[in-house]
């Protein structure tokens, strides 16, 4: 890979002797500066599909107990 200018310029000067800016940049320059961002539509819809599969209790439609009356007339 090529080096660019600055990076030619510096290490010039590192070899005449003068201070280097690369350990001057301090922990900031390492810091991750990435964002949060918000969830998109397809995000927000598959999180709910998924909380949905993960139900204790099983759909509504599993649930149902039918139960049968009978009476008898007299």
């Amino acid at each position: 890979m090529a080096k660019s200018k600055a990076k030619k310029l510096r290490d010039k000067q590192v070899r005449e002797g003068k201070r280097n800016p690369e350990n001057g940049r301090g922990t900031y320059a390492l810091a991750n500066l990435t964002t949060k961002t918000t969830k998109t539509k397809k995000e927000k819809l598959n999180q709910l599909y998924k909380k949905e599969r993960q139900s204790r209790y099983g759909s509504d439609r599993e649930n149902v107990v039918l139960y049968l009356l009978y009476l008898k007339s007299a």
